[in-house]
């Protein structure tokens, strides 16, 4: 009893977070508030999805612009798998919370990937502080396993400079430290933390170029080193 009033609790915090975060958010475009989060990207294409067939091990990757563009500009994303892409670029974590049972609840996925957090830390849509972010990332966690979907944490990965300037926004200590933190948050939670961090990273400790189009973004490339430990960190999560 305790542990489920301190998740509902911790849940309304975090979406109170989320829903000031909006409030705070610059200058929004008419209409914009009415769908802080973008529901409707997704509306049709989840009311198209028949419910999981017996066995079928759905996972769903929820996050911003690096899973919103993995198969869709770069990358191929998992052929033949029953995956479902649910990124949207440029989206916060108080986003992602607030979407979290319409495009991943409702869709009774085995495995949810949560890629999220850099662009809190660059500020895309005014300040989240690592606070805020720990509370929407914890909150999503604690969503899945109420409905007893495997969480699969992902690290943030990394950027570099070498094509334009991107650690000004996002410095490298400051994803780090995210990453940190979510490390030992799954630790402590029994989750599986899918660090894409380790791989990614050149001799200067920076994203190697070769894996980016931008200094931020994965290219082809990078989501070819990504793909892997993602199904890897899946199967470790059903148990395989």
């Amino acid at each position: 009893m305790e542990a489920s009033y301190n998740i509902r609790m911790r849940t309304l915090i975090a979406l109170a977070l989320a829903l000031t975060a909006a409030a705070q958010t610059p200058a929004p475009t008419r209409g914009s508030l009415s769908d802080v989060a973008t529901l409707r990207r997704y509306a049709a294409e989840n009311a198209q999805v028949a419910p999981p067939a017996a066995g079928e091990k759905r996972v769903v990757f929820l996050g911003d612009s690096i899973t919103d563009f993995w198969g869709r500009r770069y990358g191929k994303f998992f052929p033949a798998k029953p995956y479902l892409n649910r990124g949207i670029s440029g989206q916060v974590t108080p986003q992602l919370l607030l979407r979290f049972r319409q495009d991943v609840i409702n869709l009774r996925p085995r495995v949810v990937v949560i890629l999220a957090g850099t662009n809190d830390i660059g500020g895309s849509l005014g300040p989240v502080d690592a606070e805020a972010t720990h509370a929407n990332i914890m909150s999503m966690v604690d969503l899945a396993k109420a409905h007893h979907i495997a969480v699969v944490l992902s690290s943030l990965t990394p950027v570099c400079d070498y094509i334009g300037p991107q650690s000004e926004k996002r410095p490298m200590e400051k994803l780090k430290a995210m990453n940190d933190w979510m490390k030992a948050y799954a630790a402590q939670n029994g989750i599986v933390y899918l660090d894409y961090w380790a791989a990614m990273l050149d001799e200067h400790g920076m994203l190697r170029k070769e894996l980016t189009w931008d200094g931020l973004h994965p290219n082809d490339a990078g989501y070819e080193v990504m793909g892997p430990l993602a199904e890897k960190a899946i199967a470790a999560a059903l148990g395989n």
